[in-house]
Parts: structure tokens; C-alpha cells; sequence
């Protein structure tokens, strides 16, 4: 054959694989546009799903009694000498998203693990550092990240801690980059562990069994492996469809045979992942229509035998704005802990989320995030979320057109596409730096930096040079840097600044010149002085959400002309310009506000400035007054009176109030009807209370040094007797020496039903009260401590008491007379 033709017959079959990719590609992005327009017909009435998939622990049930079973039985090891005689090793080996985290996820909330003094569980990822580490270790069982900067002194902290205690530790995620480099890293990381007791025990996940092996000699122990291959194909299917059904009431009706058929098809193609699985099932949820699973059954990616092709389709078919506020989350390094608000911040920031009547733009992108969430592209861990690390990597290769990260390696860094829009920088090398210049699309910029001795004020002023279009700065800079060059004033889009570290003096003045700024997170100490802001920040009009410390702004001198600013904690008033309730009347975006100082407001006409029943989205709000002899109880009531918050107030925290009345709104129970949290605390003079009972509401209740109080419900606006308290859960009463009894005489019906929602009851110094309600089956814990009335303790204790039986239902019991707590 002609060399020419065949060349050229080569090039059409090739074209036909081509053009077979693009034209799936073009069906997948089709129904995705059409599911977009559908969306957007009925987004803010989607379909109520209650809660996601139940993380159920799917086709691991045997290797997960494996683990258990090792757990339980102690180390063959006991009789040896070596260094870490008192620790055992099991290492879960598995290819990327085949379950290792969940598997041990699952094992680390059993009760077994309560056997252990301590438990760690630290996530380690591909960014190994000693340090980093050890501070994980230590942060897990403080709760809290230590202040200790060197080695030696983290690992003599860790030592103390474990020290003769038997622990569990998981590392989760450790990778292998060089054996012997590693081998001498971990062997500092495990150290100060040889002073744990007998029983002690490390879990570990890892890809490879080259991990397993060198963490079997760093602590001279066998290798002992649990490997986690694919789940069986009706296992794959199950994880499957209860992601692909999630929020359907009847999944295996007949309505849905044909798309459990298709499902049964698809899941042949998942190369039994669960991660795919669920990916894979959040796509199907999208669109419970037979066209649009076969779409993704024929799709060429779930036939390229790769779980970054698998996953990738779950990108393909994200409408745009999705896709958009997505890319961004790549940005961070592998393990990161995503916070959702601060996420949509970023992405109300880049413009990726535009105002909707009816709706914040935070309301708006929160709905996003969940539904990137119920595509199982994030997971919930406690607060925050994480992303997959399969799932990190496919979404760089993605989103590789518009993301990128300049690291130490100028050969892999100069291969970054022009034409990103959002860049991480990991090197203060100079001639990588310089690459900033030609990214002349760059709209975000995230600087991590690990090394504490690394000094980048210099390559700050470069980039800030560089990248004056920048809309979003992230900086994670070393300890060691004290200032923020003024170069950064240069950056006039900018609208979200994020900083977090610790030794920042002040926030150059600078930034009083970018008016487009939306957000300021300081994330770092919170003893800074009251110029840590520039004087005239308050031009900033734009600002929404500013984090710092309650005196940092309490500092800003006419805050009322941030009148985009939707939290102020605590905002101090003073007898000054600037400074007076008035600042607040044309803030009408707040959705928190704490005022203190409140012997400060002149009078009531004054109070009334501050229009707080003109901020309808103000669900949480603090008033707080100083001590002080001279105050004016008169006063006191009538500012009150005037500082009625919206009806959509949700909580509600008074303190140190001098007079003896409610406010006129609190009595109206109408006006308060929303309250959810209340919390009353050294009301001294204060001696009626609202009819709180008839909150329909109400969870939790805190009423704290109140010497006047008689009675906790005290008359009622309307005609229900039989129900007070409905929903309430959580009631705590410290120091009310005057209450008598829960009722007034003729308020509650004696067959009412009192409390009947209630889980926690604890009351501490009520030296009148003689009894208590009726209580319901629902109260868990129930504490009666300090001073109270001799009859209680008779009636109520254990040994014979007349009423224990009242009682005896709660789980968690505690009556301490005063001089059994002086003991």
C-alpha cells in the first residue's frame, strides 16, 4: 500500500476516535445544559432530599472485622526489648478509592476504641512534614493546635502525653517519595511514642505495600497487611444506587426498574470503586430520567478502564456555574479542610454568584456547595469537609486550562497554561516567581508556605506587582513574617484578602485604597492593638464580612458607613463621634450584632436610632451594658424598649439589664415568636419574665444571676395551658435565689404538659425551689447542684427518696448539695 494512503488512513481512524469522543462529550454536555435550564426553571424548590446517602459501610464488613479483631487482642511482642515492644502495626493497603478512610473511619467512632487512654487520628497526605506531623498528633488529642515552634519541643509535649497511656493512632494517606529520606522522618515522628503503655496501636493506609514495609522496620515489627481490593459487583451496585436514588421514596417501585437496569450496566464499568460509585451516583441523581443514564452509560470515559476518566465525567456534566466555583476548591493543597463559608465567600468574591431577589448571595452558594456535596465530591468531616485526594487529582487535570501551581520545579512550572485564572505558589524562587508576569488572565492568587525561615516579603512585593487584576489573595505565609508589604495597596480589584498568620502587627494602611474589597480574614492571634486596621477603613464600603478580633472593631470610627457589613460580634459604644447607636441605622445587612456599653445611649430617642426592627435578615443579637452604681434603671427599660429587633430574630443574649421589666416587645409574644436561643445573665433588678413558655420555637434557655425571678412562666397571651415550652431542650438556671416555683399560681394546668422536648435540665444555687416539674421521658441529664432548698434533696435522692421514682427514668443523674461541692 501507498505509505501516503496508509499514513493518511491512520489519521481518519483516528479522526473517527475523535470525533466519537467529542460527540459523546457534546450529548453529555447537551443534557447537562438541558438539566442547567430545568434547574434554573425550579432551583430554589428542589427536591427535598432529607438528609444525603447514609454513610454505611458497604462490602467491608469482613475486613473491618479484621481490624476489630486485631484491636482486641494484645501484641505478641510483649517479651522483646525493642524500642516499641509496647506497640503493634496493621496497615491497610488499597489502590486510590477503595475505602481505606471510610473502612477506618468506621472502626475509629466503634465503642472498642474507648479501650484506648488516647486516640489520634492525623492525615498525613503527600506534603510529609516531621513538624506538621507531631502537631497534627498533638492537636487531635488537645483539641487544640500547640504554640510550640521546634521539634524537640513538640516531640517532648507528645512524649508527656502518652507517656505509660495506651493509645490508638491512625496516619491516614502516607505516601512513599524517598524510602531512606522517609524511614529517618518517620523514625523522629514515632519517637516519643515508645513511651506509651502495653496495647498500644498504629493504624496506617497507604497505596503501597513499599509503605507498609518501611514502617514495619522503622518500629522492628512484622508486616501485617489488610488489603482492600474492588467490592463485588451487587456491592458496587448497592453503593451505586444509594447515592443515584438519594431522596427517592421508593426506589425499587416499578417507576425506576429501567434505571436500575441501566444501573446494573454501569456499575460493570466502575472497576468495583466505591469512590467511583459514588461519584458515579450522584451524576445519575441529577436527572432520574432513561435518557439521560444511558447518556452516561455510553459515555467513551467509563470505558477507558481509569478512575480519573470515570471521575472526570462527573466534572463534564456540571453546568457552568458549578464547574466555575469547583475549580477553585483544586487550589488548595490535597487534605485541605474546606469551610463552607469561607468557600463562598471566594466565590461570591470572583463574581461567580450574583444576586437573586429573595435570596442573599450567601444563601445562594451555600446551595451550591450542597449540591457539590450531594454529588459526593466532598465529604463531612465534623464541621468542615474534605475532597477526595483521587478526587484533588482528577479535578487538576480537569480544570488544568485555568489552575496552576508554581512550585520549586522551574521545568514543571514553565508548563503552566497561560491562560489559568487562578494560581497557587508554593517557591520563593525568583526566576519562578517572574512567571506571574505572563498569566495575564491571573484573577486569585494562594501563597502556601511550609517553611518557617523562608523570607517572602520581597517575592510579595513581585507578585503583588505582577497580578494587579487579582480579585481573591489567600496568604499562608511563615511565622516569622511581621508586616504585609504596602505594594498590596497596588491591588485595586481586589475583593477577598485572607491572611493567616500569626505575628502581624497591623494591616498596612494600604488597604484603605481598595474599594472593591468585600471580605478581610485575619486568621491568626487575636491580642492585636487597636491600630492593627487602617484609621480610615470605614471608606471600605463594600466590605461584607470582616474577621477579627471584637476590639479590632470596636475600633473603626464611623463603622456605620460599612453599611454592606453583615457580622459585628460586639461593637462597643462610647460618648464620642463615631461611635454612638446611631452608626447603626443604615446597616441594614446585619445578620449578627452584639453592642455593649449600652449606659452610654443618652436616652430612648436615641436608642431608636439604631432602627434594629429595620434589619430583617439580623437573626443573632448580643446586648450587653457595663457595671455601674449610677446607672439609671428608668433609662435602662426605655432603651430597651427601643432597641426591638426584626421578627426573624432566631437568638437573643441580654446582659447586666438594670431594670425591673421586660421590654414592651418581649411581652409580645407575636413580635418574638422565632427565638430559638435565649440566654438572660446578671439581670440583677430584672423580676418578671416574658411568657417565653409560649415560644413555639424555643431549644434552649439560660437564665443566670437573677435574684428577683419568682416564677419562671408568669402569665400567658393566649388560651394554651396544656403546653408550655413545646420544643424546649436545653434549660440551664444558675443563681436564681428568689425562684420559688416554675409557674404562677393559675398559669399551667395541672394535667399540662410541661417541658415535653426537654433533654437537659441543670440547676445550680436555687435555694426556693422545692420541687421540680413534670418531667418528660425525653430529659437525658439532669444536675442539681449548689445551694438549693433541703426538701429537694429528700424528696429526689436515690436512697429513699419520696419522689425518686419521678425521676429515675433519666440517665445521667447529678444532685450535689453546696457543702458536698466544698468537699
Amino acid at each position: 500500500m501507498d505509505p501516503n494512503l496508509k499514513r493518511l488512513e491512520d489519521a481518519v481512524q483516528k479522526l473517527d476516535k475523535v470525533s466519537a469522543d467529542v460527540t459523546t462529550f457534546l450529548n453529555l454536555l447537551n443534557s447537562a445544559k438541558q438539566e442547567h435550564k430545568e434547574q434554573e426553571v425550579d432551583f430554589y424548590k428542589t427536591r427535598e432530599t432529607g438528609s444525603l446517602p447514609k454513610n454505611n459501610l458497604i462490602g467491608r464488613s469482613k475486613e473491618k472485622e479484621l481490624v476489630m479483631e486485631w484491636l482486641r487482642n494484645p501484641s505478641n511482642d510483649y517479651q522483646t526489648t525493642d524500642l516499641y515492644r509496647n506497640i503493634s502495626l496493621l496497615c491497610i493497603v488499597g489502590h486510590g478509592g477503595m475505602g481505606k478512610t471510610t473502612l477506618l473511619q468506621h472502626v475509629y467512632k466503634d465503642e472498642i476504641t474507648k479501650e484506648f487512654d488516647r486516640q489520634m487520628w492525623v492525615c498525613v497526605s503527600n506534603n510529609f512534614d516531621v513538624k506538621k506531623v507531631v502537631a497534627d498528633m498533638l492537636e487531635s488529642l488537645k483539641k487544640k493546635r500547640p504554640r510550640l515552634e521546634t521539634l524537640e519541643a513538640l516531640q517532648g509535649r507528645l512524649e508527656e502525653e502518652v507517656m505509660s497511656k495506651k493509645f490508638l493512632l491512625v496516619l491516614d494517606d502516607i505516601w512513599e517519595e524517598d524510602e531512606e529520606k522517609d524511614k529517618s522522618k518517620w523514625e523522629d515522628v514515632l519517637a516519643p511514642l515508645a513511651s506509651g503503655r502495653f496495647g498500644s496501636k498504629i493504624l496506617l493506609t497507604t497505596r503501597t505495600d513499599s509503605v507498609a514495609l518501611m514502617f514495619a522496620k522503622v518500629i522492628k515489627k512484622k508486616k501485617v497487611i489488610v488489603k482492600l481490593e474492588g467490592l463485588e459487583e451487587n456491592e458496587c451496585l448497592q453503593l451505586l444506587n444509594s447515592h443515584a436514588f438519594a431522596g427517592v421514596k421508593n426506589p425499587d417501585d416499578d417507576d425506576h426498574k429501567k434505571l436500575r437496569a441501566i444501573a446494573g450496566e454501569i456499575v460493570k464499568k466502575l472497576l468495583g470503586s466505591p469512590l467511583a460509585g459514588k461519584v458515579i451516583g450522584g451524576v445519575l441523581n441529577d436527572n432520574l430520567n432513561e435518557r439521560h443514564w444511558m447518556t452516561v452509560l455510553e459515555s467513551n470515559l467509563l470505558d477507558q478502564n481509569s478512575i480519573h476518566s470515570i471521575l472526570r465525567l462527573s466534572y463534564i456534566v456540571l453546568p457552568n456555574h458549578l464547574q466555575n466555583c469547583f475549580a477553585v476548591c483544586c487550589m488548595f493543597p490535597q487534605d485541605h479542610e474546606y469551610d463552607k463559608d469561607d468557600l463562598v465567600r471566594m466565590w461570591i468574591a470572583l463574581g461567580f454568584i450574583q444576586p437573586t431577589q429573595g435570596m442573599t448571595m450567601e444563601d445562594i452558594g451555600g446551595r451550591y456547595f450542597d449540591v457539590l456535596v450531594k454529588k459526593a465530591l466532598f465529604d463531612k468531616v465534623g464541621d468542615d469537609y474534605k475532597m477526595h485526594d483521587l478526587i484533588h487529582e482528577s479535578t487538576s487535570r480537569f480544570f488544568a486550562q485555568v489552575c496552576g501551581k508554581l512550585v520549586d520545579d522551574e521545568e514543571l512550572s514553565s508548563k503552566i497554561f497561560e491562560t489559568i485564572r487562578y494560581l497557587s505558589v508554593q517557591t520563593i524562587n525568583p526566576d519562578i516567581l517572574r512567571m506571574i508576569g505572563k498569566f495575564k488572565h491571573l484573577r486569585s492568587l494562594f501563597l502556601f508556605y511550609k517553611d518557617s525561615n523562608q523570607d517572602i516579603c520581597r517575592a510579595l512585593i513581585e507578585m503583588f506587582k505582577a497580578s494587579r487584576s487579582l480579585r481573591l489573595l489567600y496568604l499562608l505565609p511563615p511565622v516569622n513574617l511581621k508586616i504585609i508589604p504596602k505594594e498590596i495597596g497596588s491591588l485595586i480589584h481586589l475583593r477577598y484578602l485572607k491572611i493567616d498568620v500569626h505575628n502581624l502587627t497591623m494591616l498596612p494602611r494600604s488597604l484603605s485604597n481598595l474599594y472593591h474589597l468585600q471580605y478581610i480574614i485575619y486568621d491568626g492571634e487575636y491580642h492585636i492593638g487597636a491600630d492593627f486596621l487602617p484609621s480610615d477603613i470605614n471608606n471600605l464600603s463594600n466590605l461584607r464580612y470582616v474577621e477579627l478580633s471584637d476590639d479590632c472593631i470596636s475600633s473603626i470610627c464611623g463603622i456605620g458607613k460599612l453599611k454592606s457589613l453583615q457580622e459585628v460580634n460586639m461593637f462597643d459604644l462610647r460618648d464620642a463621634s463615631g461611635y454612638r447607636i446611631g452608626e447603626l441605622e443604615n446597616m441594614n445587612d446585619l445578620c449578627k450584632l452584639g453592642i455593649n456599653c449600652l449606659e452610654n445611649v443618652k436616652d430612648a430617642e436615641e436608642a431608636c436610632s439604631a432602627k434594629l426592627y429595620a434589619k430583617r435578615r439580623l437573626t443573632r443579637l448580643t446586648l450587653c451594658w457595663n457595671n455601674n452604681d449610677l446607672r439609671n434603671i428608668n433609662l435602662d427599660e426605655k432603651v430597651l424598649d427601643n432597641l426591638q429587633p426584626p421578627k426573624c430574630l432566631s437568638d437573643l443574649e441580654i446582659n447586666r439589664y438594670m431594670g425591673a421589666r421586660s421590654a414592651i416587645w418581649m411581652n409580645n409574644v407575636n413580635l418574638i415568636s422565632n427565638l430559638q436561643q435565649i440566654m438572660l445573665t446578671y439581670c440583677s433588678e430584672w423580676e418578671t419574665l416574658p411568657p417565653f413558655g409560649q415560644l413555639p420555637f424555643l431549644k434552649s434557655l439560660t437564665l443566670r444571676n437573677m435574684p428577683k425571678v419568682k416564677w419562671l412562666q408568669s402569665k400567658y397571651n393566649g388560651n394554651d395551658k396544656y403546653r408550655t415550652f413545646p420544643l424546649l431542650e436545653d434549660l440551664e438556671i444558675w443563681s436564681l435565689e428568689a425562684l420559688e416555683d416554675w409557674f404562677e399560681a393559675g398559669v399551667a394546668a395541672e394535667d399540662g404538659c410541661f417541658f415535653p422536648c426537654l433533654i437537659n435540665l441543670f440547676l445550680f444555687d436555687v435555694p426556693m425551689l422545692r420541687e421540680l416539674p413534670k418531667l418528660s421521658p425525653s430529659l437525658k441529664r439532669l444536675a442539681i447542684v449548689g445551694d438549693f432548698h433541703p426538701e429537694v434533696y429528700e424528696r429526689y435522692r436515690k436512697d429513699g427518696g419520696s419522689d425518686w421514682h419521678k425521676i429515675a427514668h433519666i440517665p445521667d443523674i447529678h444532685i450535689y448539695p453546696y457543702n458536698r461541692i466544698n468537699t
